[in-house]
């Protein structure tokens, strides 16, 4: 049977957004493919399959232990649900009872952000209650430090574009606050890139989307000392259950990050020379301004922002982007301030010219 967007009554999509969740997150090669293809149509005893694609990626990425989990979100749930009951399979089958007060999650204020969902809604199915320590433009060690009291269960770490990037202690930082008062910091590292970096930095606990940077299928991944992973690995029992991962995305997870750790990603000067021509193009166009751009967050990504002028708002603009087929997603963060950015890392030669082709159209109809 031919699966097509026809088929479905859907619309294609040309991602400029970047990695996100609401478009599907990323595409997966072939190697993947074949990964989850061999999982769908083979049986494995799961928890033997679970703990060895774990030590597997444990020993590719030189941790203690690794767990695969449905998502980045389930990977905050569980890890916040497993700093909270330290192993007890009491409280596996007993997630958000009385018998343990020890559920304070301290978080700086200005990474309890929406990502999608808040991040406190994680927080809270993990059975944990958010303590805010500093502000929303500025949290010091110190902060961290004098909220800590013994009914915390563990430091929350959010390193994300999403979070306010202003006057925000290191991971380096948090990691020397929570050994100083023996809590584990955990850090949601979702989007980024390096695979290694916090584990070494100091986190306890370390969290990646299998399908952002890692460009896998629907997964999750949690990192970090044995004891930790072990309590995270005992949420199955409880609230993990719910959020379980099947095996052919497990095996085609593991499969993207070995890819991953092998080719990498496109890096900076190639996206730059990709965006060259799509911005000289843009800027072609009346009533657009483009340039290039770094990440927010310091990444190594570059993308074309586009100031809007004239007769038409960017909000308008973006909505007649999405109101065509094929429909054009882009970055909408900046559209308050006339400004649309486009992520071209899942965009082709093709598909840009696309984008300025219609945009050409948008802003003629304008005039």
């Amino acid at each position: 049977m031919t699966i097509s967007y026809e088929k479905f009554g859907l619309k294609e999509v040309i991602n400029a957004s970047g990695k996100m969740t609401v478009l599907g997150v990323s595409k997966v090669s072939d190697s993947v493919l074949e990964a989850q293809r061999f999982g769908g149509q083979h049986f494995f005893e799961m928890d033997d399959l679970s703990r060895q694609t774990g030590k597997y990626l444990a020993d590719l990425l030189a941790v203690e232990d690794a767990h695969i989990v449905s998502s980045a979100s389930a990977g905050i749930a569980q890890s916040v649900a497993a700093t909270i009951g330290q192993g007890e399979v009491y409280h596996a089958y007993h997630p958000y009872t009385e018998k343990i007060s020890q559920r304070e999650i301290i978080l700086p204020k200005g990474h309890n952000v929406d990502y999608g969902t808040p991040v406190e809604v994680m927080v809270s199915q993990g059975g944990g209650k958010v303590v805010e320590a500093g502000y929303a433009n500025m949290c010091a060690p110190e902060h961290l430090d004098m909220m800590v009291t013994e009914n915390t269960a563990a430091i929350l770490y959010i390193k994300s574009h999403h979070t306010v990037q202003k006057s925000m202690l290191s991971v380096e930082e948090a990691a020397k606050v929570a050994k100083q008062n023996d809590v584990p910091l955990i850090v949601d590292a979702a989007a980024e890139e390096d695979l290694f970096k916090y584990i070494k930095a100091g986190a306890n606990l370390v969290i990646y989307s299998g399908a952002k940077a890692i460009e896998g299928p629907s997964a999750g991944l949690v990192v970090g000392a044995k004891k930790y992973i072990e309590w995270v690995r005992l949420q199955g029992k409880g609230i993990g259950r719910a959020m379980k991962i099947g095996k052919d995305n497990i095996l085609g997870f593991t499969q993207a990050v070995e890819d991953y750790l092998r080719n990498g990603s496109e890096d900076g000067d190639s996206m730059q020379a990709r965006l060259q021509p799509f911005v000289t193009a843009l800027n072609k166009i009346q009533n657009l301004d483009a340039k290039i751009v770094q990440d927010g967050a310091g990444r190594d990504i570059y993308r074309a922002s586009v100031k809007v002028s004239g007769d038409k708002e960017a909000k308008q603009v973006i909505a007649e982007l999405k109101a065509q087929n094929p429909a054009v997603y882009t970055r909408e963060y900046q559209a308050n301030n006339g400004i649309i950015e486009f992520d071209i890392r899942s965009v082709n030669e093709e598909e840009m010219k696309k984008i300025v082709q219609r945009l050409k159209q948008i802003m003629e109809e304008g005039d």
